[in-house]
């Protein structure tokens, strides 16, 4: 059974924004094609930097998809680690940044968590997403190793 975790609807243009687990080779396809945007077109990481072995389906670690107007857009994935959830590979493609796919993406890893038992996560992210963050108001701090910890409670 697929999962949807429902997002909210702007009535202004109804637009429908939801995530969902990945499931099947198409979407986790889907979901590698925004990270890449993302991550290596426009940030430079290097491409044997971005994907590992936890991107696999069934694999370590749960995937999201997260849609606007039925078009994957955003992603995200959560790994389990001596108890602890770890929130990776968050991203947004730029032109669906300021509609509050954020929070559909970090509500449905913690969904996932919490289905797993797990009551703690955290998250590294890059400084520059230190705003993003923080207009979540999910209790993040913590900053080290040039890195951004954020634990979520």
């Amino acid at each position: 059974m697929q999962q949807n975790y429902q997002g909210h609807i702007n009535l202004k243009g109804l637009k429908k924004m939801y995530a969902k687990r990945i499931t099947i080779d198409v979407d986790l396809r889907a979901a590698f094609a925004i990270r890449k945007q993302v991550f290596v077109k426009e940030q430079g990481i290097p491409l044997e930097d971005e994907f590992d072995q936890f991107d696999k389906l069934n694999g370590l670690c749960e995937h999201i998809l997260v849609h606007y107007n039925e078009q994957p857009v955003g992603t995200g994935r959560i790994w389990f680690i001596d108890g602890v959830g770890k929130l990776e590979r968050i991203c947004m493609l730029e032109p669906y940044r300021k509609f509050g796919l954020g929070k559909i993406i970090i509500k449905a890893l913690e969904e996932i968590a919490e289905e797993q038992g797990v009551s703690q996560v955290k998250l590294h992210g890059q400084t520059h997403a230190e705003g993003f963050y923080q207009k979540l108001a999910i209790g993040l701090h913590l900053v080290y190793l040039g890195k951004m910890e954020f634990h979520m409670y």
